[in-house]
């Protein structure tokens, strides 16, 4: 009995050391796979050691699974390096690292890959595909049916989270990344570390007081139409040419109540950002970590939304958006802000094969119209285009700028169009439309520069005539845009 118990002592021993000696490798090799992410710099002791448990974390679920130590720390150091890669790619694109919002989109990216994927490079496709089926080949290949080693990564699961529950509680971690500033917390902190503290703070924000008042004063408008136009930007500013300059935007700038630039968040994508806060009217600075995806939390929120607040002053409001409005939770946050009806991609005729990838601007402006003219009391009409979502392809002779002019023209003569039929009305009605974000077109239109995009906001009188405003441009972040609306209505 003697030598068995020795003997398995002994075995006992030599697993746990293999078992010490591939976790250690496996936190050194994800260390390195997080200073390759941008931004670079020495990382801080405590993200470090939030790093090392979250690691430690994801190896012991793996191992909880798959009942193997080693495959564990092979998938662990793979998710990693898939999250490194993926976050640099973003950055390089829009100007912005991954953030713990982005993680609540991942099924999105099966449903509208053409999205995402986009921004990736062939090899950085290529190898999270051929990274990920050789991890689920793995995972299968090496599973051990023994029960031990399934326990034995439960528990290192459970330790590693309690061991991350309680260092959030505890100084420095408690003090650290208070204030939203995403890419100098990754540089600070890492990859890992900043997403959890940043999914940690955003967890315990709070949503504001409810909203229960209209508007500050009756209402002089009978029709509002906002129009969100995709990738709205002006391709004189752009490509830094006067020739290039839309005539729609220049002679709506030439007749406006007011119009400036609109200060957005974001560059390349984001459109939510900027949806929200015309819709829902509150500022960046008060969101706090819900900034980085507000629909996230935009349910608690709901009463604060224009159309709800026009809702309490008798006007009917409609969303229009020819895309699947299951797209950031639009088929709940919509009605729940107010909106009586939404118009979706049921009620356009969708492209087929070998014409527009997306519903036009003009089949937006036909329903817009349509809607406006039947108007049996005071509406408002949201619309949210898509026409000119990226990517845009160099033409045949190369040129980057070719496919985005010709989209980028669509939306201006949409413009030009809403103008000239919401005057021939005949009521006093309000336009308002703008970008949602500049395009990212790489070599041309790249994250570090500007990232404002053009708004103009246009009254009509009960004869149709257009009541021009002072002519000076106004910069207005998305917020500041739904307050001046909201001021502009009870004129």
């Amino acid at each position: 009995m003697r030598p068995s118990n020795r003997h398995s002592k002994d075995t006992m021993g030599r697993t746990s050391l293999s078992l010490g000696l591939i976790f250690a490798l496996l936190l050194a090799a994800s260390l390195l796979a997080d200073a390759l992410v941008r931004q670079r710099r020495r990382r801080s002791a405590a993200g470090v050691w939030l790093h090392m448990w979250i690691v430690l974390a994801v190896a012991g679920l793996v191992q909880a699974v798959s009942g193997n130590p080693m495959v564990s720390a092979l998938v662990a150091l793979g998710l990693v390096a898939m999250l490194a890669l993926v976050s640099n790619a973003k950055n390089a694109m829009l100007g912005e690292p991954l953030l713990f919002s982005d993680l609540a989109l991942l099924a999105a990216v099966f449903r509208h890959p053409q999205f995402y994927l986009s921004a990736l490079q062939t090899w950085q496709l290529a190898a999270l595909v051929a990274g990920a089926a050789g991890l689920l080949a793995l995972l299968a290949w090496q599973f051990v049916a023994a029960i031990l080693p399934h326990l034995a990564g439960l528990a290192v699961l459970v330790a590693a989270l309690l061991m991350i529950r309680i260092s959030l509680m505890l100084p420095p971690w408690r003090g650290l990344a208070l204030v939203p500033d995403a890419r100098a917390d990754l540089a600070r902190h890492g990859l890992l570390a900043s997403l959890l503290l940043y999914w940690w703070r955003w967890r315990a924000s709070e949503n504001p007081p409810a909203c229960t008042t209209a508007l500050e004063g009756p209402t002089s408008a009978e029709l509002l139409v906002v129009v969100q136009c995709e990738s709205f930007a002006d391709p004189a500013e752009l490509f830094g040419d006067p020739a290039l300059a839309l005539p729609g935007l220049a002679a709506a700038r030439g007749t406006a109540w007011q119009h400036g630039r609109l200060l957005v968040s974001g560059f390349g994508a984001y459109t939510n950002r900027t949806e929200y806060g015309v819709i829902f009217g509150r500022d960046e600075n008060v969101l706090g970590f819900r900034r980085y995806d507000p629909f996230l939390t935009a349910l608690g929120e709901a009463s604060h939304a224009l159309p709800a607040r026009l809702g309490r002053a008798g006007w009917r409001s409609l969303f229009v958006h020819p895309h699947d409005l299951g797209f950031y939770s639009r088929d709940l946050i919509m009605p729940a802000a107010g909106f009586a009806e939404l118009l979706g991609p049921e009620r356009f005729c969708m492209p087929t094969k070998g014409e527009h990838r997306y519903v036009t601007d003009a089949a937006i402006a036909d329903v817009i119209m349509d809607r406006a003219r039947n108007a049996a009391g005071p509406t408002f009409i949201h619309a949210v285009t898509i026409e000119n979502h990226g990517p845009w392809p160099a033409d045949s002779n190369g040129h980057r700028s070719t496919a985005y002019l010709r989209l980028v023209a669509k939306g201006d003569a949409m413009l030009a169009r809403l103008i000239e039929e919401m005057a021939a009305l005949r009521k006093p009605a309000i336009l308002l439309f703008y970008g949602d974000h500049r395009p990212s077109i790489a070599g041309l239109v790249d994250p570090g520069g500007d990232r404002d995009t053009p708004y103009v906001l246009l009254r009509f009188g009960a004869d149709g005539a257009l009541i021009p405003g002072d002519g000076t441009p106004r910069d207005l972040s998305p917020a500041q845009l739904h307050h001046l609306l909201a001021q502009t209505i009870t004129i």
